[in-house]
């Protein structure tokens, strides 16, 4: 269950991707989304927490927060 309450545009469902895939999917879907939309990530790869960290900090899109359940996590980013 989330812990937040950040309501997505869309949803990556990256699960069982091994790396990069869970944000090679991410930087897809960021390409074709608007200013302001908010993209959800499920992952299930560890690296990602790095991966998507370490893009956001490259790029001008915002980490708004990660939420992690288990093996699992949901990354929400807003596209700048």
């Amino acid at each position: 269950m989330p812990t937040t309450d950040i309501e997505p545009t869309d949803t990556v469902d990256a699960r069982g991707a091994a790396c990069p895939g869970p944000l090679m999917d991410l930087i897809s879907r960021v390409r074709g989304a608007e200013s302001g939309d908010v993209i959800r990530l499920l992952s299930d790869n560890d690296q990602s927490l790095t991966d998507v960290s370490e893009w956001v900090d490259e790029t001008d899109n915002e980490l708004l927060a990660v939420d992690e359940s288990g093996d699992e996590y949901e990354f929400y980013v807003e596209v700048a």
